[in-house]
């Protein structure tokens, strides 16, 4: 091509551990701790602070799920497009990846909710945590139409609506990979705009509102869309330079625009472009703090919810009991916010990690009985 800093001919950056991608990821999950505790303080932080605060749900499950399928791209595409990893193989050892630590701490939050009504402190807004809508969540079901799933641990409806997109995952890689890395990108695009569009004629809403049960139709295009970023990527070269001021350019812009209201194309557009730019950006001294944060940053965003049920219980009923001052509330928000990263950390390490050890053998196990299943890759996604 013409252009010297966009190339067909030179060599795409590769992805790394300890690079830009994961230091994302742990910003992400950090961000969406702050989300889900940000109202729970004196004032809600997208009051006093920023409005991002109230929309985070909106903007960090966009860059949540456009970010898991771009690296599942680059990091299994070629494998499952080139046989070396069914696609039983992959959706087992992606479920795998998500489901224990997802019923462990829907289980915890059962013993929560019946332990603190056993004591005489039953949850204040009993309506989140109705029975009948625990077996969708519990199964994992919930993005997919099933009744069920409101309430309790509910960010999981992400979990669910990517369970779905891992199914998808190697039938949508066999049509993309034919495809030019430009020809991808404008499909991806398109994607969402029609699905954009037909959510707007046909319900009345943008497709970001699309209602939790019906949440793999929304994560589906955006999950897409990350894949077709993967595979610009990887045919792509963009120069670091200009990688690193797109990515700077629209962080500024994602953040500036939020004063204002959603935008939610304009944000989208931005998430897009700072995860391209993150796969741009060489990382020439990978850092060992950044891969343990994004390792970690899995279990941030299962845990913080029932940290927040949990702590903020408590915390409510030592400020009507005691009436306590706004500094000490303020106090007890800032530790609650600590709490949610040190209870990530330890469930990474004491229960996470030795799962996934247990589960990854078991299914090198399963790869030497089927030599043409399962290969060995180097995984950023958790």
């Amino acid at each position: 091509m013409a252009w010297t800093a966009i190339s067909t001919r030179n060599e795409t950056t590769p992805i790394v551990r300890g690079g830009w991608l994961d230091a994302l990821r742990f910003i992400v999950a950090s961000l969406i701790i702050l989300h889900h505790f940000q109202g729970a303080g004196p004032v809600a932080l997208a009051e006093g602070l920023h409005p991002v605060f109230e929309r985070g749900g909106f903007l960090l499950t966009n860059f949540f799920i456009i970010d898991s399928g771009y690296v599942l791209m680059r990091v299994y595409g070629a494998s499952v497009a080139g046989g070396r990893m069914s696609a039983g193989d992959f959706f087992a050892k992606r479920f795998l990846r998500v489901w224990p630590a997802h019923i462990i701490m829907g289980l915890s939050l059962v013993a929560l909710v019946v332990g603190g009504t056993a004591l005489g402190a039953p949850p204040r807004a009993p309506e989140w945590f109705d029975w009948s809508q625990l077996p969708a969540q519990l199964g994992l079901v919930q993005a997919f139409g099933v009744p069920g799933g409101y309430g309790w641990n509910a960010p999981s409806w992400s979990i669910s609506a990517l369970i779905g997109c891992y199914l998808a995952f190697p039938w949508m890689l066999k049509g993309l990979v034919r495809l030019g890395p430009w020809s991808v990108l404008a499909l991806g695009v398109s994607l969402y705009l029609l699905a954009n569009q037909l959510t707007w004629s046909l319900l009345g809403y943008p497709i970001y509102q699309m209602p939790l049960g019906l949440g793999f139709f929304r994560a589906l295009p955006l999950f897409f869309l990350g894949m077709a970023l993967a595979w610009f990527a990887q045919k792509v070269w963009i120069a670091p330079k200009l990688a690193g001021w797109a990515g700077i350019t629209a962080a500024l812009l994602l953040a500036f625009v939020q004063y204002f209201d959603k935008h939610a194309l304009v944000s989208l557009a931005c998430i897009a472009t700072i995860i391209l730019a993150a796969g741009a950006t060489p990382t020439p001294r990978p850092s060992k703090w950044i891969e343990k944060a994004a390792q970690v940053s899995f279990s941030m965003f299962i845990t913080n919810e029932v940290v927040r049920i949990a702590w903020f219980g408590i915390a409510n009923l030592l400020i009507a009991r005691f009436a306590l001052p706004v500094p000490v509330q303020w106090g007890l928000w800032v530790g609650g916010v600590v709490a949610a990263f040190v209870f990530a950390w330890a469930f990474h390490v004491v229960i996470d990690t030795p799962i996934q050890t247990r589960i990854r053998g078991w299914l090198k196990g399963r790869s030497r009985r089927a030599p043409a299943s399962l290969q060995p890759v180097v995984s950023l996604e958790g």
